[in-house]
């Protein structure tokens, strides 16, 4: 086992992690980031509890999810990982920024904004690195208005 190099893959699995929204790259990432099933844990952000799911459930969520946005940039920095023989967890912070087309926005801002913190867990697979639970811990948020889940709602999806 070389330490260097599993911190090294485990921060490259975050970038991976970053651009499938960024990206909007549904098809191979999540195969390359994330177990099969996985634990999502976003209540801080949506309210909803903590759920394992199958992959290809998330897949459709996340599609969904990023489609009312023209761009999104998720910066990950700040990675402290701990690492105990196949499985690691990973402390890192995030500022994630989501841009609506104008026409969604209207006169009000066109950005939501999400700050915080990211404690996942990885294990090593045959294939690599894969997550198999992502937390999201929300710090601070502009403009919650332009969510996904409030877009659906105010346009009635």
């Amino acid at each position: 086992m070389d330490t260097l190099a599993d911190r090294a893959e485990l921060i490259e699995l975050l970038g991976r992690y970053a651009d499938i929204a960024d990206l909007k790259e549904f098809s191979e990432l999540p195969g390359l980031v994330f177990t099969d099933p996985l634990t999502l844990d976003f209540e801080s952000v949506i309210g909803m509890p903590p759920m394992t799911v199958p992959l290809s459930d998330y897949v459709e969520v996340l599609r969904g999810s990023f489609a009312p946005y023209t761009a999104t940039h998720h910066a990950i920095t700040g990675h402290v990982i701990e690492l105990d023989g196949d499985r690691a967890t990973i402390h890192a912070h995030v500022r994630a920024e989501h841009w609506v087309p104008d026409e969604l926005a209207g006169d009000g801002p066109r950005c939501w904004l999400v700050v915080g913190f990211y404690d996942n867990t990885a294990v090593r697979t045959a294939e690599g690195w894969r997550l198999d639970r992502v937390a999201l811990t929300l710090t601070h948020q502009e403009n919650p208005h332009l969510s996904s889940s409030a877009l659906a709602t105010a346009q009635g999806g």
